[in-house]
């Protein structure tokens, strides 16, 4: 009798403090319209409120949580478009040069390619209206470009060695937006995977490289997460199945009013029995996070790099009745040890929060392990190997492997700041493309053959200094081999694809190199992973 009263007594009270709840939502609810409506009717100069509204909002979300975000009804396109995987437009990668939108190639199978468009044109009017010579961004050639599929855009062209201006119409298209940024095999038993989002179309791209990595006898995997900021949940966590047998937790989310859901691997795993590193830095966040974890509680892959950011909190967008959104911290998620990976943030603003990869950079943290300090309290052990690992401050590697900077020089950061690289190889390949493309017309031959010249460094260094960088011969020492890396591996990108740039670059990257090494000597590191 007296349990049976406890517990109709707590439900009660759990009732009322719901009511309560409510009713306390309700009031400060009317207690704001009734602001706004003194405002409005009795403020001596004229007001906004609907800006007003939007102003009390984002500072309302920026007190909870640093990814609790207000999205305005014109941006909402924008920030949904890299998830959805997908937006309508004519299918063109560009670049501003020298105040004129150049083509850098045309999307494979999109509509400017359909209709003849090349990469090295220059839009000079668009629907009858000059765009070159105006000072023109990034945001406007989305403007002029972009637009429902099935509308038209006509685009008058200039085109290298073609007297008369060329006059295109462009029906406007579903464009991709790819996950994947490059797929290739590293020798005849690893393949290589660079994944810069999880979005929907995600596990789509993901089992298309995996099944032609398959076709090269791929054994092995180097799957590369570095400075993918994330994405969808489900995502994260089909990816996850891929490499895991039937049955592994791997993920939950738990919030206040979200009851604890657990994410199980199925049995259609493509990837189980594949030898697997993930590469991580301070840029992995979110779903990256998520993917690593299970792989690492599970004892079922090896991961190389550097702590990953730490984002642990799961959003839900939510629409207002303008066409806005916000973006609400609903849950925290965590990996199949129970961790939560989210760092702290309590009392810290945004800008400080944020600013936490330069604070790992002075502390020593990206160039020594030691450097980095977990709460004991959050320690935990791996299901299989019982394997230490930490909680509240993102995912710490197997193998740590420091940042790289032994080939840059401040003279080499105020050249890629100005965009002095992106300039000089889009402005040399306009000049060369042809006779490139008939001396390399595969990438094997180019890999092997091309050589960026002592005489392109030098006109790289003159066109630094027209944007008024001087020349510094010491750091043109220290930095003049990435120099060259960087410029060969964007030629490579524009006349082959966007993959043949991380082949290049790759070839001199520590991490990468540190996954090869791993995965060549098997015996050496298998004690991380239950095989």
């Amino acid at each position: 009798m007296i349990r049976r009263f406890y517990i109709i007594f707590s439900f009660a009270m759990i009732c009322s403090i719901t009511a309560s709840a409510q009713q306390s939502s309700s009031f400060s609810a009317y207690k704001f319209v009734r602001f706004l409506q003194y405002l409005s009717n009795d403020y001596v100069d004229t007001v906004n409120p609907n800006r007003m509204v939007d102003e009390a909002i984002k500072s309302m979300l920026e007190q909870l949580d640093p990814h609790s975000v207000y999205i305005s009804k014109d941006e909402v396109q924008a920030m949904n478009e890299p998830l959805e995987g997908n937006f309508d437009g004519v299918g063109v990668e560009f670049n501003i040069m020298n105040d004129t939108l150049m083509v850098v190639n045309p999307i494979v199978g999109g509509p400017s390619e359909r209709v003849g468009i090349i990469a090295g044109d220059r839009f000079l009017n668009i629907d009858g209206k000059n765009i070159a010579g105006i000072g023109l961004k990034n945001s406007d050639v989305f403007k002029f470009l972009r637009g429902p599929k099935g509308t038209k855009v006509n685009v008058q062209v200039k085109r290298k060695d073609e007297k008369k201006l060329l006059d295109f119409t462009v029906t406007r298209d579903r464009i991709p937006i790819f996950s994947i940024d490059a797929s290739y095999m590293i020798d005849s038993k690893i393949g290589y995977i660079k994944l810069s989002r999880f979005a929907v179309t995600t596990e789509q791209e993901f089992n298309d490289a995996v099944k032609d990595l398959k076709k090269q006898k791929m054994k092995d995997l180097i799957l590369d997460l570095r400075g993918n900021g994330g994405g969808m949940l489900n995502t994260a966590f089909e990816l996850a199945d891929q490499f895991l047998d039937n049955g592994k937790l791997i993920v939950y989310t738990e919030g206040r009013t979200n009851p604890r859901q657990d994410f199980l691997s199925t049995e259609r795993g493509e990837l189980e029995k594949t030898r697997l590193v993930i590469l991580i830095d301070e840029g992995s966040a979110s779903a990256s996070e998520i993917l690593s974890g299970a792989i690492q509680d599970w004892d079922r892959g090896i991961i190389v790099g550097r702590r990953s950011f730490g984002k642990g909190l799961v959003q839900n967008q939510m629409a207002l009745p303008d066409g806005s959104m916000i973006r609400l911290t609903i849950a925290r998620y965590h990996t199949p040890t129970g961790r939560a990976i989210q760092r702290p943030y309590n009392n810290e603003s945004i800008d400080k929060y944020y600013s936490d990869i330069n604070d790992r950079y002075k502390k020593g943290e990206l160039f020594s392990m030691d450097s980095i300090k977990f709460p004991k309290n959050l320690k935990y052990k791996t299901l299989l190997k019982g394997k230490t690992v930490y909680g509240g401050g993102g995912i710490m590697p197997d193998i740590f492997v420091p940042l790289d900077t032994t080939d840059y020089s401040e003279y080499y950061g105020k050249l890629v700041r100005a965009a002095v690289l992106n300039q000089y190889y889009l402005s040399w390949l306009d000049k060369n493309r042809n006779q490139l493309i008939k001396d390399y017309p595969k990438f094997d031959k180019f890999n092997k053959k091309f050589e960026v010249t002592d005489q392109m460094i030098e006109e790289l260094v003159a066109l630094g200094e027209t944007r008024k960088i001087k020349r510094d011969d010491a750091g043109l020492v220290i930095s003049k081999n990435e120099i060259k890396r960087q410029l060969k591996g964007l030629i490579s990108q524009s006349i082959f694809t966007n993959s043949k740039y991380f082949e290049i670059i790759n070839q001199n990257n520590n991490a990468f190199l540190k996954a090869v090494e791993i995965l060549n000597s098997w015996d050496n590191y298998k004690y991380l992973v239950k095989e």
